[in-house]
């Protein structure tokens, strides 16, 4: 039994020898990359689990500093944050603004991926002109529709009015501020969903096509039957990295209600972003950050076994 256990760990280690001699340069070219990770998320990501136990904020910061050490609470965020009825209403809210972007993102992508599919004039002018707001930093895009939305000279109500519609207080009232950042995060996403549906589109092999023309099937069958099937590989990468993105978006409703709306249409995300920088409690944002990820860690995998099923 010992000869055979060191016959085959000498194997063993030749095998790993000759590996490292083939793959050597390449594991090496990808060295500094993985450093920049680790030290730029996968450290993050740990420390942020023992922040998530501590109580450290803006009056125990210089202690912290000067010690180094943190001061453990255990489940005490977690605790604070699920009692608290505004955790389950932020909740609801940022499902419903996840759902309502996700099926926008997606059903006009695909509406317009089938259409620049066809041939058509000027078909590059059309592409880049949907492309524009996936191209522009989120930034400048949502402070550009910030003015647009002003109740007075902005675009929208001017356009409102024109057509005999009194203009709305969109960034006034929750509601339509809440439908603001809405139209502005559609607009937004679309086009990312474009460009993957156009890609799984020209990856069809027309015969499919050709065959269902020949047995007598309608564009609405073709499509029912045969693109949108065949787009579901596809898709499926695109709507759960669309759902991680709406879901975490911070920057469109914090910008686009900042003096304004300011806590009242939060999701929980900006809620986060708040109680960090606005309100410093580092350790009950940490906990709250650890609460999101398994919420789309959790919704990940439901949906990747769902769709692995189907």
């Amino acid at each position: 039994m010992n000869k055979e256990n060191d016959e085959s760990f000498k194997s063993g280690s030749l095998a790993l020898k000759s590996f490292w001699r083939q793959y050597k340069f390449s594991y090496l070219m990808l060295l500094p990359a993985f450093i920049v990770v680790l030290f730029v998320v996968i450290y993050p990501f740990f420390y942020n689990f023992r922040l998530a136990f501590s109580n450290l904020n803006m009056y125990n910061m210089r202690q912290f500093i000067k010690s180094g050490k943190l001061t453990y609470i255990g489940l005490s965020n977690f605790s604070e944050i699920i009692t608290q009825s505004s955790f389950w209403i932020i909740l609801l809210r940022t499902i419903i603004w996840t759902v309502i972007n996700v099926i926008a993102h997606l059903t006009f992508g695909i509406i317009y991926a089938l259409i620049l599919e066809h041939d058509l004039m000027f078909k590059p002018i059309y592409r880049t002109l949907l492309v524009i707001p996936w191209a522009i930093p989120q930034y400048i895009v949502v402070l550009i529709w910030k003015g647009m939305f002003n109740f007075r000279y902005g675009a929208v109500n001017l356009l409102l009015r024109r057509f005999g519609i009194p203009g709305v207080a969109w960034l006034s009232q929750a509601g339509t501020g809440f439908s603001a950042a809405l139209i502005v995060n559609i607009w937004l996403g679309i086009p990312f969903m474009m460009m993957i549906a156009l890609g799984g589109l020209q990856s069809i092999d027309p015969n499919f096509y050709e065959a269902a023309e020949i047995d007598g099937a309608s564009n609405w069958q073709q499509i029912k039957h045969i693109t949108l099937p065949l787009l579901k590989p596809v898709m499926a990468p695109a709507v759960i990295l669309g759902v991680v993105w709406t879901f975490n978006n911070l920057r469109v409703i914090y910008l686009l209600t900042q003096n304004t709306l300011t806590n009242k249409i939060d999701i929980l995300v900006t809620h986060v972003y708040r109680s960090a920088f606005e309100f410093y409690k580092y350790g009950y944002a940490a906990a709250f950050s650890v609460i999101i990820f398994i919420i789309l860690f959790i919704w990940a995998i439901t949906f990747i076994d769902y769709i692995g099923e189907n």
